[in-house]
């Protein structure tokens, strides 16, 4: 006789540690990846209210390519809070500045559900490094050959 099991519980849920590089990786496809592991699609016992999904490190996250002319056209906006203080920034300018993790950090904030509870704890379960190292040796993380999954995955020049 099969049983099927209603819902995964939170107690119930054994998280892992992955590590990813970004080097040369193309920041569409590598934010897609990342969402799903952090919000537990992969899994087979995946449940859409639970907090099922893994810890992400990612490394070399200044080292991401954009496919066309993204580096160029894309266009990164915010606002100061003053009237009139809507600002903006190119992928290329940010990527070349003092925090260029952040452009694999709103990838993958936008592809999470919008405005929800679990999705912000869920993204906090993403760890981003510009360089090559991680101070989460500690937990045994799996490494993910990324590049290996498939040949779109990275980009070369």
């Amino acid at each position: 006789m099969m049983k099927t099991t209603a819902s995964l519980k939170p107690a119930e849920v054994e998280k892992k540690w992955i590590v990813i590089d970004a080097q040369d990786a193309v920041v569409g496809r590598l934010a897609s990846f990342v969402a799903n592991r952090l919000r537990g699609k992969h899994r087979p016992d995946y449940t859409p209210h639970v907090d099922c999904g893994d810890f992400v490190v990612i490394v070399n996250a200044e080292k991401v390519k954009f496919t066309g002319r993204k580096l160029q056209n894309k266009i990164y906006y915010w606002h100061t809070g003053h009237p009139g203080g809507v600002k903006e920034r190119t992928a290329d300018k940010i990527l070349g500045g003092r925090f260029p993790e952040r452009v694999l950090e709103k990838a993958v904030e936008r592809m999470l559900p919008k405005e929800s509870p679990l999705a912000r704890k869920q993204l906090t379960h993403l760890r981003i490094y510009a360089g090559g190292e991680h101070p989460h040796a500690a937990q045994n993380p799996e490494t993910i050959a990324f590049a290996e999954l498939n040949a779109k995955n990275v980009r070369s020049a």
